[in-house]
């Protein structure tokens, strides 16, 4: 075998023994891959993602042998990976079922015993253009921004379209606003918009989403794009795979992607959150919701989503509540990055008429400044293995 590239670097997730085996022998003649570390059980997803912090692999090889499903639930959690990790399936034999399955699911490869080596070479060639794409050819994604709540009527959905059209001000550049409330997104409402699809239809044709179909999935609100939440609940398990593809193909195609989730204890926001550049979890000084943030903070960090991942705001901070910003810190465990007023009346003007604050209001002075220090923020970061920005927090403390 020839391989012009460096080794690409394999973490091998294989409980059949036999499999890995034959495997790292070929490995050992062909010297394809250089194997990091081997794991003998299929992992915890909290587990694997440490791992791959640790290891940073380029590729990880799965056993599909010894339980397909376990294996595919795996191939759906790396590939919503940001950015994702090439996930190459092995096999004792040329299973079509295996190879249907995960390549459906996620996976680039599939490789089965006794591992040819003029396949591997295929699939090394293959996986180093998908790793290492031509000169000129990469195209820098979008930044995924979202907003979610520790309770529902913080305000997140508001902070939300509002950031995207300061945003879009401010950048000019193309913005999507997406409502990832499937169950009661209120930003088609608030904007007065005329819908026919909805985030539904897009999750439905993922595998099929062009730039044709797409346009005829989002409307338009003042310079910004919008994919709206359905107009009925929808209450239909959320594939994971296909929330990566939709959050993926809208930040090709757009600059700026700012997200509306749901209560953070929603599975869809988690999922979402694990995917974004900068994520923002949005309280007001309310006594349950400040109550729901301690236990919202709480679970994060349980769910291995540590201070740096996700940012605190607390909306319509109102100077005769009395708490400072080391109180909140002190109560929360962790620094309050901004708080933003209790401006009534602009806000109000702005959802009944559905359209953006004005500058010169003092919400709309706040909301700017946000977008300001995010553009700055998120612009000079470079992500680290998980995706997210490793820099301090982009807001000063109010």
């Amino acid at each position: 075998m020839v391989n012009n590239g460096r080794e690409i670097t394999a973490l091998i997730i294989s409980p059949n023994r036999e499999l890995a085996d034959q495997f790292s022998q070929s490995v050992a003649r062909i010297k394809s891959f250089q194997v990091v570390s081997d794991l003998k059980v299929y992992p915890a997803q909290q587990t694997l993602e440490m791992r791959l912090r640790q290891l940073r692999p380029d590729v990880i090889l799965l056993d599909l042998a010894t339980d397909l499903d376990a294996a595919c639930d795996l191939i759906r959690y790396i590939s919503a990976q940001k950015p994702p990790i090439q996930v190459v399936g092995l096999h004792l034999k040329n299973d079509s079922d295996a190879i249907l399955r995960s390549l459906r699911v996620g996976a680039s490869e599939f490789l089965h015993a006794p591992f040819d080596p003029s396949a591997q070479d295929a699939a090394i060639s293959r996986l180093q253009r998908l790793l290492r794409p031509e000169a000129g050819t990469e195209r820098e994604l979008g930044k995924v921004v979202v907003f979610s709540s520790t309770k529902p009527g913080s305000g997140a959905s508001t902070l939300a379209a509002q950031t995207a059209f300061a945003l879009q001000r401010m950048t000019g550049k193309r913005v999507l606003l997406a409502d990832f409330d499937l169950m009661g997104g209120t930003l088609g409402f608030y904007l007065k918009l005329d819908q026919t699809h909805s985030l539904v239809d897009v999750l439905q044709k993922a595998e099929q989403m062009d730039a044709r179909l797409w346009s005829s999935m989002t409307v338009s609100a003042g310079m910004i794009e919008v994919l709206p939440a359905p107009e009925m609940p929808y209450s239909e398990p959320v594939d994971a795979g296909r929330l990566h593809d939709v959050l993926q193909y809208a930040s090709m195609l757009y600059d700026w992607v700012v997200v509306d989730l749901p209560s953070i204890f929603n599975r869809v926001s988690l999922l979402a959150l694990s995917q974004s550049d900068r994520a923002f979890l949005v309280s007001t000084s309310e006594l349950a919701s400040l109550h729901l943030a301690r236990r919202a903070i709480k679970l994060l960090n349980h769910l291995g989503f540590d201070s740096t991942r996700f940012q605190m705001i607390i909306n319509r901070l109102d100077k005769r509540d009395g708490l400072s910003g080391s109180d909140l810190s002190k109560l929360f465990g962790s620094p309050i990055d901004i708080s933003l007023p209790n401006d009534y009346f602009s806000l109000h003007r702005v959802v009944t008429l559905g359209e953006a604050l004005e500058g010169d209001t003092e919400l709309g002075k706040a909301v700017e400044e946000l977008a300001s220090k995010l553009c700055g923020s998120v612009r000079l970061d470079k992500k680290g293995p998980s995706g997210f920005a490793t820099t301090r927090p982009a807001f000063s403390q109010t």
